[in-house]
This record gives structure tokens, sequence and C-alpha cells, in this order.
């Protein structure tokens, strides 16, 4: 049973992590075959950010409930997965606020464009404010990352500090 709950603490931090280092080779690939039409490349991104984020905070929220049991388990000790569990919680937040904060407000600034940002002068505020937030939203998805490759350290700590 032990190794079950691993396995699928290990599994949900894979799933979320591999994800994330995924999401940009996607990006990157779904801009470059559909360079003239950066707008439709720009939906499908979209659309996959949205997807990365319900399967992160799925994940997040199946490792954060493992990580919470797990001292009752007998599998951890208590203290050793507190950081990892706080970490996590910041990292779903991180998600929350991408999914429900940023890209509302990038979708606003498309549309106040005119529908293609790439076609609204360099100038335009919509454009500006677009830029800025994807920007931001760049930030968010690489601490996220950076945040969960700590929880990894953290939980294999945790493996060399386990209760016996």
């Amino acid at each position: 049973m032990k190794t079950l709950i691993r396995t699928l603490l290990m599994l949900a931090l894979m799933v979320w992590l591999g994800a994330e280092i995924f999401f940009p080779v996607v990006a990157a690939t779904a801009f470059s075959q559909l360079a003239p039409n950066t707008h439709a490349a720009g939906q499908i991104v979209g659309s996959l950010l949205r997807t990365l984020h319900t399967m992160g905070a799925g994940a997040g929220l199946v490792a954060l409930a493992l990580l919470a049991l797990a001292p009752a388990w007998g599998l951890y000790r208590a203290k050793s997965v507190l950081p990892a569990m706080v970490l996590l919680l910041a990292m779903i937040g991180l998600t929350s606020y991408s999914q429900h904060g940023i890209m509302p407000r990038m979708e606003r600034d498309r549309v106040a464009a005119g529908g293609a940002i790439d076609l609204a002068p360099a100038d335009n505020p919509a454009r500006v404010d677009f830029n800025r937030l994807h920007q931001r939203s760049t930030q968010v998805e690489e601490a996220i990352l950076l945040m969960g490759v700590v929880v990894v350290v953290l939980v294999a700590h945790a493996e060399t500090t386990r209760a016996s």
C-alpha cells in the first residue's frame, strides 16, 4: 500500500512538471507551424494552457492530499513534508491566478485590440497590456516549474528521512 501511495504521489508530480516542461515546446511549435496566422496559434496555445492549468491543479491537489495523509500512513514524517505542501499550495495558487486572473485579462485585451493582437499597432494600449500580461504569465509558469522541481527534491529528501 505504501508503494502505491508513493507511486501516485510521484505520478501526480510527474504529470504536472512534465506538462510544464513540454508546454513551451508545444507553444513554440504551434507558432512556428502557423507562422502567418499567429491568431490561430494563440488560440491553440491558450486552449492548451487552460488544459495545463486544469491538469496542474488536479495533480497538485492529489499530491497535496497524499502528502497531507502520508504521515498518518507512516510514509513520511510530518515535518519533512510540510515545506513541500506549502510549495504545492503556492503552485496551485499561482495556477489559479494565471487561469482566472491573467488569462481573462489577456482575452479582454485581445478583443479590445480588434481580435488579432499582432495586427494592433505596437503602441495600442490593449496590445501593450496584453504583452505585459503575457510576460507575467510566462514568469508565473516558470515559477511554478521551479517550485515543482523543489517539491520533487523535498519529497526525495522526505524519502530519506521517512518514518520506519
